[in-house]
């Protein structure tokens, strides 16, 4: 795995003299023994962020490290989750008391990662059920772990836009979006997730928070609610196996538009860097690749991956969503599963079509600002072109799709 300062060091020594003394602080004779010097709490450990922090915070070179990691998830471990070296715990933390019969005896938890979130009908839903599952995860261990400090919060670029809901109702801030730009006026659970955070870490003393704003995930996690790659690969497999064209579902200005993505393995990095840097404590952060894309450019990669024809967008030709594309494939998809020995899913699992829909419906344009995090010392970046590619293969090499 490429580190975050890799290739960066001749342009940014100063910045990150931080790891280089830091990563040190671990213990220099090869012959002793390590001890952990961390304790990460990961809420939403088989969620696409999830996943990547698993899999990097128990790496040796890991700053802050030695790690010593608990993850946390409603669902039983899946399979490819399996090789995580992370202690897993089963736990719907909607639940107070299973939050805290899980959670509280975790005494020795010195950062929390909540990258988990639930999806209901209306945002002022979404702005209860998530905002009691925050409550629930910090009333367990806030005062039970003497040690805890630090704790990471992700919400997303919807802090700028509003949620999903109120597209068309309400005007979103002016691109590029800056991490000092107000609230819109609309219910939004990130808000209510912040002010839940302010106010614990504000008891406290010497208990910090980071904030950080991916954008759309790039990343592996297959029955995400929010997996874009995940969702196309599926697409393009029923497209080539019915010989079909892999035609684009979005709009015209998002074909043509720029846009930003977030590889999950950055948005972990970034995670761990806010955890264990002094300079990046009581900030919110965006976090995307560094880079724009246009999604003509992505869904040749698409194509190649899967031997299909790359077919340019037609603006002639009426455009039908994936949600209807897709509703009676469920027979197809087990088709496909069984022929070439896939894991075992249903297409509603892995599959997230109205996700897709909007994604691909948006209009150009929707871009942030990463200065932020650069003025801070985090110098992460990834190519999206590069990383799009990378994650349809880790899909494909986990038997996903085929």
């Amino acid at each position: 795995m490429s580190w975050w300062w890799t290739g960066a060091i001749g342009a940014a020594q100063a910045s990150l003299q931080f790891f280089v003394n830091f990563d040190y602080k671990k213990i220099e004779e090869n012959d002793c023994p390590q001890t952990t010097q961390s304790v990460a709490l990961i809420l939403g450990v088989t969620g696409i962020v999830g996943n990547s922090l698993a899999d990097i915070l128990p790496l040796s070179d890991t700053p802050g490290g030695p790690w010593k990691v608990y993850g946390v998830a409603r669902r039983l471990r899946p399979p490819w989750a399996a090789d995580n070296p992370i202690h897993y715990i089963q736990c719907d933390i909607s639940d107070a008391a299973d939050a805290a019969a899980k959670l509280s005896p975790l005494t020795d938890i010195t950062h929390i990662f909540y990258v988990t979130w639930a999806n209901r009908s209306t945002e002022i839903e979404n702005c209860e059920v998530n905002g009691a599952m925050l409550r629930h995860t910090l009333a367990a261990v806030v005062p039970n772990a003497p040690n805890l400090r630090h704790i990471c919060l992700q919400t997303g670029l919807k802090h700028y836009t509003g949620p999903f809901e109120a597209i068309g109702k309400i005007q979103s801030h002016d691109p590029p979006f800056a991490e000092d730009l107000p609230r819109l006026d609309y219910p939004n659970f990130y808000s209510t997730l912040e002010d839940i955070l302010f106010d614990e870490t504000g008891k406290k003393p010497g208990l910090n928070w980071s904030v950080h704003r991916p954008g759309m995930i790039f990343g592996f996690s297959p029955t995400s609610m929010m997996n874009i790659i995940c969702t196309l690969c599926v697409y393009a497999s029923i497209c080539k196996r019915e010989n079909t064209p892999l035609k684009f579902t979005g709009t015209k200005s998002s074909w043509n538009g720029f846009s930003v993505g977030s590889d999950a393995d950055l948005i972990a990095e970034q995670h761990i860097w806010s955890a264990v840097d002094p300079n990046a404590k009581n900030e919110a952060f965006n976090c995307s690749n560094g880079d724009v894309f246009k999604w003509k450019h992505l869904w040749r990669v698409l194509a190649e991956r899967f031997g299909l024809e790359y077919e340019e967008f037609d603006e002639g030709e009426a455009v039908v969503s994936l949600a209807e594309r897709m509703k009676d494939k469920g027979p197809v998809w087990g088709e496909i599963v069984r022929e070439n020995g896939l894991v075992e899913t249903k297409l509603e699992e892995v599959g997230v079509w109205w996700f897709a829909d909007v994604m691909l419906g948006l209009e150009g344009g929707l871009v942030d600002s990463m200065n932020k995090s650069k003025e801070h010392g985090f110098l992460g970046f990834r190519d999206s072109k590069k990383s799009f590619g990378h994650w349809i293969d880790k899909v494909k090499a986990h038997k996903i799709v085929p």
